[in-house]
């Protein structure tokens, strides 16, 4: 009886969006998820999956060299905020797990800018790679953060769901973030000599 009434009511039948993918706008299960994926047609937030490669990422670190991370964090976060628009903020996982591992996070100002950055950057390449590009669903990215690895106790840094996010270094954070206030940041990296690392 509860099976018919469940199946009139359409409760048990009803497929219930993911609630890892509305976090953060990835799912282990990928296409395989019993749940629902609502890819949002218009959102401030895109995200560039595996794009970070970490050099020294392996099972007993996530860390890597904070040069090489700095290198590729202002190399992205000026070309795009050069050729679609300003950028809130910019994140990047330091996760093991593959739907997690790499993936950059871009929220601009605007959803328009989003989506131009997202039809440009999609099958575009960056270091000899293609890049997957689409708007994610994620507003805040402290919301999807893993609190255990904030606190230096995650035991799952495989399996866990939720971000590691990398930090970047304090003089890099100055110049991008606060460095806008007082002109252009581009005078350092757009040189004549300076090439945008997407093709």
């Amino acid at each position: 009886m509860a099976e018919f009434l469940a199946s009139i009511y359409r409760i048990e039948n009803d497929k219930v969006d993911c609630p890892l993918y509305e976090k953060t706008g990835v799912c282990r299960h990928g296409d395989r998820c019993s749940h629902i994926h609502n890819k949002p047609t218009s959102s401030q937030t895109c995200i560039l999956r595996n794009l970070y490669e970490n050099p020294q990422n392996s099972a007993k670190s996530s860390e890597g060299n904070q040069e090489h991370f700095d290198n590729f964090f202002e190399d992205v976060f000026v070309e795009c905020e050069y050729k679609y628009g300003e950028i809130e903020e910019m994140n990047v996982c330091g996760n093991l797990g593959d739907h997690l591992r790499g993936n950059v996070y871009i929220k601009f100002r605007r959803e328009e800018d989003a989506e131009k950055a997202v039809n440009d950057l999609n099958n575009s390449r960056f270091g000899g790679r293609i890049i997957q590009a689409e708007l994610c669903p994620v507003i805040d990215v402290r919301e999807a953060c893993c609190r255990h690895y904030e606190m230096g106790r995650c035991n799952r840094p495989r399996l866990c769901n939720f971000m590691h996010l990398k930090p970047i270094s304090r003089d890099l954070g100055r110049f991008l973030y606060t460095g806008r206030n007082f002109g252009r940041i581009y005078c350092r990296p757009l040189s004549p000599t300076k090439k945008f690392p997407f093709e």
